[in-house]
């Protein structure tokens, strides 16, 4: 039994739904197996939708240092590769302003050579970058999320996103549930 479901709608929004912590970690680890540097993933969802969770999938598929936590109170953490990948540039806007302030921390210098995931980042960031995947997470009552997963621009037109098969497989590793954080 799988605790991910895919489906895909005509306007190439991808719903994945995934109903464990663990789902979201295996979500971020295959995404992680499609990124490549300059890279931007705009994340949006209510506090406590599993956006940390699914980035520290995503740094663990990467290889990078250190334990993935929310950038809240630090605003922005870089994440070196410890395998010759791009490093994992983790941002959040949840206190920022808005555009302009993002500005400020000059992601533009990071952004050619890493993957960026910027948490609380619709209406914010979508002028780093007009190749980005948009990640929006819904939480259920029971604590499942949907996750509509949205490619935009031509590095992301034709990327085969996660599917269901793909996630089960990534979770049946182990791997992205070693870090219990979330």
């Amino acid at each position: 039994m799988t605790d991910v479901t895919t489906t895909a709608n005509a306007s190439t929004v991808h719903a994945v739904t995934a109903a464990t912590d663990g789902a979201m970690r295996a979500l971020g680890h295959a995404l992680a197996g499609l990124s490549r540097p300059g890279d931007l993933l705009i994340l949006s969802g209510p506090l406590g939708a599993g956006k940390t969770t699914l980035t520290q999938g995503l740094g663990r598929g990467l290889g990078v240092r250190g334990s993935v936590t929310s950038p809240t109170f630090v605003i922005s953490r870089i994440h070196p590769s410890l395998v010759g990948g791009p490093s994992l540039v983790h941002v959040d806007a949840y206190r920022l302003g808005g555009p302009d302030e993002i500005d400020d921390i000059d992601l533009d210098m990071t952004l050619p050579d890493s993957v960026t995931v910027v948490e609380w980042g619709e209406g914010v960031a979508e002028g780093l970058s007009d190749d980005r995947l948009e990640i929006r997470i819904e939480r259920h009552p029971d604590d499942g999320r949907t996750v509509h997963l949205t490619p935009v621009g031509h590095r992301w037109a034709g990327v085969a996103l996660p599917t269901s098969a793909d996630i089960a497989e990534e979770g049946a590793t182990g791997a992205p549930d070693e870090n219990p954080e979330g």
